[in-house]
């Protein structure tokens, strides 16, 4: 069964009394346990296609199916509590939650899907060692690095071992060595719990360490090589 299978995807924004084409007709099957990266200049489509992947943007036109669900028809809860349960977001703004503590923010979403005290307590603790910040579990954000933070926003993004991740531009703010830390972690986590990883970049370090690579511009599809 495939992780994602878009068809026929389309998506304009309008700008001033411009129309920007965000995804034109774009055709799209990921399979399950992937590393994809997308990859093209600014204003390409990769965010869009992104965001319309994981729901956070419904097409103008087309399918998007994860499994046997069609998810750009799913109603606001439904659509919700699919995301909450099955997709990892990481963004380029971490978007972590100032007043909480590094583990408090990656129990967050468990504490969302109902996880008991003492469940998503261990679960944090072992997921923040697994990304190399075992004894930070107390700081807040602003007493954590760029790198810092941006492992915490992976934590959260995967310690329910979600089917799929989606980041956008992950190591945009990262240094070379951060971000070679965490595209290892990505590579592992990929291979050992076989979760699949869409990933939209302009750094060619981070294409370096996909399986599938697709270029875009003009929101379509123009390349898609397996490395």
């Amino acid at each position: 069964m495939s992780a994602i299978h878009c068809h026929q995807l389309c998506k304009t924004f309008k700008q001033g009394d411009e129309i920007i084409t965000g995804l034109d007709h774009v055709d799209l099957t990921i399979e399950t346990g992937e590393f994809v990266c997308l990859s093209g200049p600014s204003g390409s489509g990769k965010t869009t296609l992104l965001n319309a992947i994981g729901g956070l943007d419904t097409p103008d036109s087309g399918e998007i199916h994860m499994g046997d669900i069609r998810i750009d028809q799913l109603e606001r809860g439904a659509l919700a509590d699919m995301r909450l349960r099955h997709i990892g977001f990481v963004f380029q703004a971490y978007n972590l939650i100032p007043v909480l503590s590094a583990q408090e923010n990656v129990e967050f979403v468990m504490q969302v899907q109902g996880v008991s005290a003492q469940e998503r307590a261990r679960k944090a603790r072992e997921i923040l060692q697994e990304v190399g910040l075992e004894g930070m579990e107390d700081r807040r954000p602003a007493q954590l690095s760029g790198g810092q933070q941006q492992r915490v926003a992976v934590a959260r993004a995967i310690v329910s071992h979600p089917d799929l991740v989606l980041a956008d531009e992950p190591t945009a703010n990262l240094d070379s060595v951060a971000s070679a830390h965490l595209m290892g972690l990505f590579a592992s986590l990929n291979e050992h719990h076989r979760i699949t990883f869409v990933i939209s970049t302009h750094d060619k370090r981070v294409m370096g360490y996909a399986r599938r690579l697709i270029g875009m511009r003009d929101g379509k599809i123009i390349s898609d090589e397996t490395q």
